[in-house]
């Protein structure tokens, strides 16, 4: 597969440079164009095709990405370790989302809690920045096409004047307001009583603050000592 894959990338990038060698059979004249054609439209259509992430980027930015992960920490009967009871493993949970302003709204075999998310600056600014930088692409691009372009009663359009729109996205995501995030988990333990199962699912900065702060391990993963282990934490691989 991967050997497929090599030789469909060799093969392109060959018709690429055909390509442009067949455009620069002449030398350019004075003034006109002196780079490919062909590679030109090719960047043309990729930068085409992954602008639209940009405006992805900015309505996700209002909305939390939920995943549902399961994780595992050790039972009230667990050997050589302080494990902890259901009951117990409850209570920590119930701290720790009420240390992070999230209230109960639902008690039953799956606790679910509710919270608000506040606005950031931070990522308002950040927001600003990325658009910002993704409109003077954009006008880079447009003023490479449309170099000879007049409008009528305008002239020749100034294309880096789109970066002002940049500011926009940071509104946008400011006006949104608080984000409401919902977080549900199910406890269960094994029959030894040695391994408590924690099914979560919220939004997925919450899962990974949440089990880095109580010390559990996600069902299925190995734990791997990192280099950096005694400041950055451990670092978990399939």
């Amino acid at each position: 597969m991967i050997a497929e894959s090599v030789s469909v990338v060799v093969e392109s990038a060959a018709t690429i440079v055909a390509d442009a060698a067949a455009t620069q059979t002449a030398p350019p004249e004075l003034g006109g164009i002196s780079y490919s054609k062909a590679s030109y439209y090719t960047i043309l259509g990729l930068y085409a095709l992954s602008f639209p992430g940009l405006w992805s980027t900015v309505a996700r930015s209002t909305k939390a990405k939920i995943k549902r992960k399961t994780y595992v920490s050790a039972g009230e009967k667990a050997d050589g370790t302080q494990g902890l009871g259901l009951r117990q493993q409850a209570g920590e949970i119930m701290a720790y989302m009420k240390a992070n302003n999230y209230e109960v709204v639902d008690a039953g075999e799956t606790i679910t809690f509710r919270g608000v998310i506040p606005r950031s600056l931070s990522q308002a600014l950040f927001l600003s920045f990325v658009t910002i930088f993704g409109m003077l692409s954009l006008a880079l691009v447009l003023n490479i096409q449309f170099n000879d372009l007049e409008l009528p009663l305008i002239g020749k359009p100034n294309w880096y004047l789109l970066a002002l729109l940049g500011p926009y996205a940071g509104i946008y995501y400011w006006q949104s307001g608080d984000r409401v995030d919902d977080c549900s988990v199910k406890l269960v333990t094994n029959e030894e009583e040695t391994e408590n199962e924690i099914t979560v699912q919220g939004s997925e900065e919450e899962l990974e603050r949440m089990w880095r702060t109580l010390g559990w391990q996600e069902k299925g993963m190995v734990r791997v000592d990192g280099l950096l282990d005694k400041k950055m934490g451990t670092v978990e691989t399939k």
